[in-house]
């Protein structure tokens, strides 16, 4: 299936340069001088902007950092992986089964880590909906293909369902749940990539829902929606945008294009930061999808090996992001933990989105974070890695017909 995906993605480049769907200027600035329609700028920023590392950044963390004086930060990412968010969500609700989840300071998500990211905010009260959402009932008509329509639309299959999907969910008793969390200084950030601007822009969930009413609701549904936009396989979301009295439009799509997932602007990992503020926060990132793969062999034709090449370039994208934040975390005294679905796991990649495979995964997360075999250090991830590399090269295949041990393997 993840061949497939790739496949998909080089077929479209070659057929949908007709596509003619139209839409207003971009906005030529770089950072924020531009506000969506009826909300402040200050609502989103580019994660680039070093103004926003310099100020707003430190000053949030230093803030909730004062409110949580008796305990340390709690941060989590989401990462993107499709259909692997069954994974994220099954993972979070075992994790309040367990007893030990706690209530995240800051909350971040990419892509369909975006999509659980608003439930993973609002606390274990919330995990009845998220399971219900994210466990396989809905996930069979994501993808309508548009037949011959993709030749007079920017993508593959049609957006009206999962729009459906969010809509459902986004509620204006979440909008109003996600601003009262928010006022007592605690995040939540989705990622959009800006393709005019090819930068990644963080979106202040907490202040849109602060906003309140049905335009706010609107926009961060349509946020959480473009995130988690597959280029081409679906269509982008627009946002229309204003600066002096002048519209514009912007296109939004898919975080995961900039960034596997994130903990903080990338800025701050270069940039100087108070040490006291960071010392013994807890980093929990949860990858919704595989860091690599079980080797096979690659056929001798371009596409197969264009799509193992995409394929090998994500992979290595979301263990860049995994070093970076690793080394981020010592170097301000923090403790990191890592989930993510094992190689050995039979997992067919992002676009799988079958109610029994989806239903399947989103109960090994559960189990898994129930039993406390959930959150792994790098070393260990790294152990659980090698265990099943060493497995398949001992039996040839791997054994994907019966369910694999956990992220954290006590046995290694």
């Amino acid at each position: 299936m993840k061949d497939n995906y790739f496949i998909l993605l080089f077929f479209i480049l070659l057929i949908t340069g007709c596509a003619t769907v139209s839409r207003n200027q971009a906005p030529s600035s770089k950072y924020n001088t531009v506000a969506p329609l009826g909300f402040q700028p200050d609502v989103r920023y580019v994660n680039m902007d070093p103004a926003v590392i310099q100020s707003r950044f430190s000053e949030v963390i230093e803030r909730r950092r004062a409110l949580s004086v008796e305990s340390n930060l709690d941060i989590l990412a989401l990462s993107g992986g499709g259909a692997g968010g069954s994974f994220g969500a099954g993972a979070l609700v075992g994790f309040s089964h367990q007893g030990k989840r706690p209530q995240f300071d800051i909350v971040t998500g990419v892509s369909a880590g975006a999509l659980i990211a608003p439930f993973a905010f609002l606390g274990s009260a919330w995990d009845a909906r998220l399971a219900d959402n994210f466990s396989g009932g809905h996930s069979d008509n994501f993808l309508v293909s548009r037949g011959f329509g993709i030749l007079m639309h920017p993508s593959v299959y049609q957006n009206q369902t999962i729009i459906d999907f969010v809509d459902q969910f986004v509620t204006s008793d979440m909008i109003s749940e996600v601003a009262t969390q928010a006022a007592s200084d605690r995040l939540l950030l989705v990622a959009t990539t800006d393709l005019d601007k090819e930068e990644t822009v963080i979106w202040d969930m907490g202040k849109i829902a602060a906003h309140g009413g049905e335009t706010a609701r609107t926009l961060f549904r349509d946020v959480l929606v473009a995130s988690a936009s597959i280029p081409g396989v679906f269509p982008p979301i627009i946002i229309p945008v204003e600066s002096n009295g002048s519209r514009y439009d912007e296109m939004h799509v898919d975080g995961s294009v900039t960034t596997a997932f994130f903990i903080a602007p990338t800025l701050a990992f270069v940039l100087p930061l108070d040490p006291n503020v960071l010392k013994g926060a807890n980093i929990y990132v949860l990858i919704n999808g595989q860091l690599g793969v079980i080797p096979r062999t690659t056929e001798l034709k371009t596409i197969s090996i264009l799509s193992r090449s995409i394929s090998a370039e994500l992979n290595h994208m979301k263990r860049t992001e995994l070093a970076l934040t690793s080394e981020f975390a010592k170097k301000y005294g923090m403790n990191f933990r890592l989930t993510v679905i094992p190689i050995d796991y039979h997992f067919d990649g992002p676009l799988e989105f079958q109610e029994a495979t989806s239903r399947k995964l989103f109960e090994f997360g559960a189990d898994c974070a129930k039993e406390g075999l959930l959150w792994a250090t790098v070393e260990q991830s790294i152990a659980r890695y090698e265990s099943a590399l060493s497995a398949v090269r001992i039996n040839n295949q791997p054994d994907i017909q019966s369910i694999p041990a956990c992220p954290l393997d006590t046995h290694l």
